[in-house]
Formats: structure tokens, C-alpha cells, sequence
């Protein structure tokens, strides 16, 4: 059972109990993220999350680490394009101790120069060690492609040059605008009752920054085609199609679509050009949810000579989907496979954590696993069928990463 608390300062905390376990999970999660950045201080964001570790006013760096450490806990952050989040998982009997830590990160982080010189070039390796990874940039150019110069084009790392220009006086300014108790989840999941709840409104409750309503500006999707020249060893390719916002009726529709597209070993794109054509190790589909838009992305990889036919494979794919829709014995095995990976992920705290936080976040709602369960069973042909024509009948978007550095030549 989930219980929802604010705190008289707007800041938000949601606690599921399991009794079950022996562990709890504690996230600080924060509506801000890449997208709320300009071309100025785009990867303040993600800066910021590194700095949270880099000590405070009474601990140091090291401190922080053994301090989760040695009660054999775990702590790490991670930023996307619209939230960052802070979290811990530890011993049911260390929950109170995780929580402290996790705010005096949060409230007493100093920004020391002499740390955000040596964290700027940490980040800075970062980056490059991205620039080696192809099949994960590839991914940044199809938002470029489909984004533009919206934010959500923006790399979350951010660039050299931006990460350079990042002050302690930078990084209070962003706090002060973004991390205001409206825009503060603190989601805790595990082996601890309800007066907990009361534990974190002592440390969460009373804080006040001003208030900063996040408006975003609706982006455009753009049908862009972009190809850039890299030493590899693989054509990356990924096609971007318009998907849907967070909280749509049509999404659960649209995740037992995904699936049987791209989203397991017997997928259609799986068996069609690896296990038929042998053109990829790796080729999958997966759909972002965004607070007003979505992408449905297909990746895939092969050798630069066969880039055409690997594109060409996927178009026939699709053509053969909005020709034929999906078998009904594909809709069954799909929605038996979501629920099963619902369930099962489910059993790790951190996930219930995660799922609570997101959806208090951002739908400021929360479903059951039975009402979840209820959603995926109502998916249907005919529900599959209009999701399968509103994605697909429209125009996509591009890019390519390959030592050539050119579109396939169906479309160049």
C-alpha cells in the first residue's frame, strides 16, 4: 500500500511498506533535467548530480562513500531529460542514517572549487568515454534529429565548453530555480512503517527556495535525417517515429506494440534481421515518454556495407505491420511478457522505489499492480491496430553513426 504525504512546504514523500524484505530504498528525485537548460549551461544537471558526492560541510568526499560503505549500502545518482534522482539502498536498520546522509547532500553540498576542478575534468572523461561508444550516441543524434535546438535535443552530459563555465555561484543559482520543494519527490520503498514519513518531513519539510513552475515550450517533431562520419567498426542506425506523452490512454497499447516490434528475443525485428538475415548482434525498439511527447526509437548495428539492406529489412518490417497488424497469439504472448517483467521487477526495492517516485513526479498518481494488470489485459487488436496507424503513418527521423558518415542511399 502506497502512502502519500506533503509536507507543508509543497515537498512531496511517498512510502511503500514490505514487510517482506530486509532492505529499504530512499530517492531524492527532482523535476529538472536536461531539458530545463539553454545552449549557456546545458549539463549543469547532470554537474550538479556529480557535485551532490563531492562533500559537504561536514563530511568530505571519502566520508560520504564509507559512509554507505561500511553498512554495506549503496548510493548513486542519475540525471534523464526531465528528472534527477538520488538514491540509497540499505539495511531496514540504517534507513534513518542513509536519509541523513542523502540530505546533507542535499542541503549542505559546498561546492569547493578546488572539487569542481577535478569533478569538471572527471565529467570530461565522461564525455569522451560516450565519444567511444557509438551505439549509444547514435541515440543523441536522433534526438538532435527529431529535437533540433529544443532542449530536448540536448546531450545530458552537456559539452566541453559549458562544463568549463560551471561556477559554485553557477551551480546555487540552478538549486535555487529548479530545486524547490514543488519540484521534490522523496520516495522510499522497503522494510519500514509509516512514521518514517515523519523522519523525512524533519529534514525535507521546512526548507524554501521560491517556487519555479517548469513551462516547458512544446517541441515540434521534426522529421530530420542526420548522418555523421566516426572511426568504427559498425553502421549504427536509428530510425525515430513521434510517440506519446507520459500518462496516455494509449500508452499501454503502445508498450504491447513496442514489444512485439522491438522489445524481446521474439520480436519481429529480432527474428527479421538477426535470426533471418543475420545483419545484427544488436537490434532493438524502446519508446520515451516525455511530460507532453514521445519517440518510439528502432536501433541497430552492422557493418557499414550493410547499412542499406539493414534499413531497408526494418522498412519492410514495418510495412508489413501496418499491413497485417499483429497475430493474436503475438498480443497474447506480448501482454504475458509485460506482466511478467512487471512482477518480477517488482521484487527489488529499488524498482518499487523508482516506479513511486516517477509516477508521483510525474502524474502525481499511482495505480495497482491489479489496476496496471487490468490495463494490459484490455489491450486489444483493435486498440493495436490505431496505435500501430497513429506512429507509423507519419513521417521518421534518422541517424547514422559509420565510418562513411552517409544516410542510406534509399534516402540520401
Amino acid at each position: 500500500m502506497i502512502k502519500k504525504y506533503t509536507c507543508s512546504n509543497g515537498v512531496r514523500i511517498v512510502l511503500e511498506s514490505i514487510p517482506t524484505v530486509r532492505s529499504v530504498a530512499i530517492g531524492v528525485w527532482i523535476g529538472t533535467g536536461s531539458r530545463s537548460e539553454n545552449e549557456q549551461n546545458n549539463g549543469i544537471s547532470h554537474f550538479l548530480e556529480h557535485m551532490f558526492f563531492k562533500g559537504t560541510s561536514t563530511r568530505s568526499a571519502r566520508e560520504i562513500a564509507e559512509s554507505f560503505d561500511s553498512i554495506g549500502g549503496q548510493v548513486n545518482a542519475f540525471t534523464s531529460k526531465e528528472y534527477t534522482c538520488y538514491y540509497a539502498k540499505v539495511l531496514d536498520e540504517h534507513a534513518n542514517h542513509a536519509l541523513e546522509v542523502l540530505a546533507d547532500m542535499f542541503f549542505n553540498s559546498t561546492f569547493d572549487k578546488t572539487e569542481m576542478d577535478k569533478e569538471k575534468n572527471v565529467v570530461l572523461e565522461e564525455i569522451k568515454m560516450y565519444e567511444d561508444t557509438p551505439d549509444d550516441i547514435v541515440h543523441d543524434l536522433l534526438s538532435k534529429a527529431i529535437y533540433g535546438n529544443h532542449p530536448l535535443g540536448y546531450p545530458i552530459l552537456g559539452t566541453e565548453e559549458t562544463l568549463h563555465s560551471f561556477t559554485p555561484d553557477t551551480l546555487r543559482d540552478y538549486m535555487k530555480k529548479y530545486y524547490t520543494p514543488d519540484n521534490v519527490v522523496i520516495s522510499i520503498a522497503g522494510n519500514i512503517d509509516e512514521s518514517f514519513i515523519q523522519e523525512v518531513e524533519k529534514y525535507f519539510g521546512s526548507y524554501t527556495t521560491g517556487y519555479q513552475k517548469n513551462t516547458y515550450k512544446v517541441p515540434v517533431f521534426q522529421s530530420g535525417k542526420l548522418a555523421r562520419k566516426k572511426e568504427t567498426e559498425q553502421a549504427h542506425l536509428c530510425i525515430g517515429y513521434n510517440g506519446l506523452k507520459v500518462g496516455s490512454d494509449d500508452i499501454y497499447s503502445l508498450i504491447v506494440l513496442n514489444n512485439i516490434l522491438g522489445g524481446s528475443m521474439s520480436s519481429r525485428l529480432f527474428q527479421d534481421v538477426r535470426e533471418e538475415r543475420g545483419l545484427a548482434y544488436s537490434v532493438f525498439s524502446y519508446h520515451s515518454s516525455f511530460e507532453d511527447n514521445g519517440m518510439l526509437t528502432i536501433y541497430g548495428g552492422t557493418g557499414s556495407n550493410q547499412l542499406d539492406l539493414l534499413y531497408d529489412t526494418i522498412q519492410q518490417t514495418i510495412e508489413t505491420l501496418k499491413k497485417d497488424g499483429v497475430t493474436e497469439k503475438e498480443l497474447l504472448n506480448s501482454k504475458e511478457q509485460i506482466k511478467g517483467n512487471l512482477m518480477l521487477s517488482l521484487e527489488s526495492t529499488n524498482s518499487r522505489m523508482s516506479r513511486n517516485g516517477k509516477n508521483e513526479l510525474l502524474l502525481r498518481s499511482h495505480r495497482t499492480l491489479d489496476e496496471v494488470v487490468q490495463l494490459i489485459n484490455g489491450v486489444d487488436m483493435s486498440s493495436v491496430q490505431q496505435t500501430i496507424e497513429k506512429i507509423f503513418t507519419n513521417d521518421f527521423a534518422l541517424s547514422v553513426i559509420s565510418p562513411e558518415g552517409k544516410l542510406p542511399s534509399s534516402i540520401s
